[in-house]
């Protein structure tokens, strides 16, 4: 006797298009964004062409896009790593101003040292600074039970004054008239690739790329991180301690924050000044979410997030609309993505 095998089951098509919903999420946001950009009274064709001109027409836009994609690009690979254990870490900022706070003070209080001594001693510094600021949070979290969210995102703008305290009183230039330090000497700045005005920061994010995918899909840690991420009951019951991998998960993203900290304020900056970020820290959360958790999905959301704003200036020149239009598709972009996911995984 012979048994007739199971009919499968037919396959609708919404779960066709599964794959494809954060891909639908992205062109939900570009017909969004469409609307606005026509009630400006420009026709969206013309604004996207100039969009994708000004970000990657040429040698010098694409050197724009990647510098500007660096800082941002390592600070969402530290933020995956929090996030994928269940760690919410809103703090960037504030850890990317520390981390370029006590790279500056040492670039400014050692001015006599070698470029090959200067520049990891600098890099040491900027992680010390963000990961200190990140354990500080922690420790209100795990000692006394302080809301890491409000934690962190108060710590910011501690950070971020005590940057403007520094560039405007203890470290400011005896001999300028604005609020910020003297210039970094030419041993404290990121030496640049091939004669371009690419640095060595540019090459150290993509090496973060895969150290960040090797240590969360590869080693123990980060098979460890992930599982309390999942669920910290069960990594508890099977002998994991959650708070010291929420520590450490932390810990790493505070110490990459302060990274780019760092190459920024080397490279680009070269002094410390009220103003050094561009909100990169913030940035980062949503490149973090829109790359998916991980490292190469954040390298992907970080080059486009960085073709946004360095589209958007040459479309605010060229065609007049505001550049905040940037800001808006980013944040439809975002919303887009984690929407098709969220409606895909139902």
């Amino acid at each position: 006797m012979t048994v007739d095998p199971p009919l499968s089951q037919p396959v609708s098509w919404l779960q066709r298009l599964r794959p494809f919903a954060p891909l639908l999420g992205v062109l939900a946001a570009l017909l969004l964004s469409s609307i606005l950009i026509a009630l400006s009274g420009v026709s969206p064709l013309a604004a996207y062409g100039a969009l994708v001109t000004g970000a990657v027409g040429g040698p010098r836009q694409i050197t724009e896009t990647l510098l500007k994609a660096t800082p941002i690009l390592i600070i969402a690979l530290g933020l995956t790593v929090a996030f994928r254990a269940r760690v919410w870490n809103i703090g960037a900022e504030g850890q990317y101003h520390l981390g370029a706070l006590l790279a500056g003070t040492l670039a400014l209080t050692f001015p006599q040292l070698p470029a090959w001594v200067m520049i990891p001693a600098m890099a040491v510094a900027g992680i010390v600074g963000g990961l200190l600021w990140s354990a500080l949070a922690g420790l209100l979290l795990l000692k006394r039970g302080v809301n890491l969210i409000i934690c962190t995102l108060m710590l910011n703008y501690i950070g971020i004054l005590l940057v403007q305290y520094v560039a405007r009183a203890p470290l400011r230039d005896p001999d300028g008239f604005l609020p910020e330090t003297a210039r970094f000497v030419g041993a404290a700045q990121l030496p640049r690739l091939f004669g371009s005005r690419l640095h060595v920061g540019v090459l150290l994010a993509l090496v973060l790329v895969g150290l960040t995918y090797v240590l969360l899909w590869r080693t123990p840690l980060g098979f460890r991180l992930r599982a309390v991420g999942a669920s910290s009951s069960v990594a508890l019951n099977v002998g994991m301690a959650p708070s010291r991998y929420l520590l450490m998960a932390l810990l790493i993203s505070g110490a990459l924050a302060g990274l780019a900290g760092m190459v920024e304020v080397s490279y680009t900056y070269t002094r410390l000044k009220p103003s050094i970020s561009d909100g990169y820290g913030f940035t980062g959360i949503l490149v973090a979410l829109l790359g998916q958790l991980s490292p190469m999905g954040c390298l992907v959301a970080a080059l486009l997030f960085s073709a946004l704003v360095v589209g958007a200036q040459a479309l605010n020149v060229s065609l007049q609309v505001p550049a905040a239009v940037a800001g808006v598709l980013q944040a439809l972009l975002v919303l887009g993505v984690l929407a098709g996911g969220a409606i895909a995984k139902r």
